[in-house]
């Protein structure tokens, strides 16, 4: 079951997804109450311990490898781990979850941009037709199938750093392509540790400013839910995807996360499901339908 788990990629980048998508509800129910760097410094501690038992006898074994792509490795810790959720935390103290859902929705725009400047790999006119077929289902949900409701979303600051972690994080999904050929716990378990280091000068900074950090059960539960399931789980699903259809075949599925946050709204917080739901669900999906079965592949795999 696992082995067919693990070469399904479309299945592990919908649950990649979904785990983003309760990332950033939780994000943004944590404002206020856990501190942004304190919040991804604690992430990537609690990942790092989850997956280090599991991960040590593939980095000694995968350590050549690893030694000969040190820069690709830092710059990964750094985008994919250490900037992109930090950024992504501090802008949800200032904007609403439905904002950040919003400016996520630019990941495939962002990826393909950055494949084409990293690894000059083209999109097709099928992944071109499917991103933007499912943009257009984001837009029908987050506009409540009202064009005009999107004239009167406020954007804030926190829409800056979202947007900005979101062009950091189109950099990591590219050189994802450059990756060495490690297992996708091995590496993702040494990314994990060194974005935790790169951001432990912050931490300490954070605290001695003595910004406020309630230890409770509610940070608790939003802690352990960020440590395991948007990183241990949702990053092994997405390394693997990645690695088996490419980066701009696995960007249409970024436009699954408003979905997915729609229905944990409605599941969880008690809203109504509406006709512009199931009609941006199914332009989602349309466009995602498209880009991968019509879409192309421009470079190999990096070897496992």
């Amino acid at each position: 079951m696992f082995r067919r788990l693990y070469d399904a990629p479309y299945l592990l980048l919908s649950l990649t997804s979904l785990f983003w998508a309760g990332n950033i509800v939780l994000g943004r129910l944590a404002a206020g109450h856990v501190p942004p760097i304190g919040l991804a410094f604690l992430r990537w501690v609690i990942a790092s311990a989850i997956l280090m038992p599991f991960a040590w006898p593939h980095i000694r074994r995968e350590w050549p490898l690893l030694r000969g792509h040190v820069v690709v490795v830092l710059v990964l810790s750094l985008t994919g781990i250490a900037a992109f959720n930090t950024m992504m935390y501090w802008g949800l103290q200032y904007t609403p979850a439905i904002n950040a859902l919003l400016i996520q929705s630019t990941g495939p725009l962002m990826i393909a941009f950055w494949s084409l400047i990293i690894n000059r790999e083209h999109l097709s006119f099928g992944q071109f037709a499917g991103i933007l077929l499912s943009l257009l289902g984001v837009f029908v949900i987050i506009s409540r199938g009202d064009p005009a409701v999107a004239l009167h979303i406020d954007f804030n600051v926190g829409d800056l750093w979202a947007l900005a972690a979101m062009v950091v994080y189109g950099v990591y999904s590219a050189l994802l392509a450059r990756r060495p050929g490690m297992s996708p716990l091995g590496f993702l378990t040494v990314t994990t540790l060194l974005g935790s280091l790169m951001l432990v000068p912050f931490f300490v900074w954070e605290r001695m400013e003595g910004v406020p950090f309630h230890a409770d059960l509610k940070t608790l539960a939003v802690v352990v839910y960020v440590g395991l399931f948007p990183s241990v789980l949702a990053y092994l699903c997405f390394i693997r995807g990645v690695h088996l259809v490419g980066p701009n075949r696995a960007a249409p599925f970024f436009h699954l996360m408003p979905v997915f946050g729609s229905v944990l709204a409605i599941a969880f917080l008690g809203e109504a499901f509406r006709l512009y739901h199931a009609v941006g669900y199914a332009l989602v999906l349309a466009g995602i339908a498209i880009a991968t079965l019509w879409g192309r592949r421009s470079a190999p795999p990096p070897p496992e």
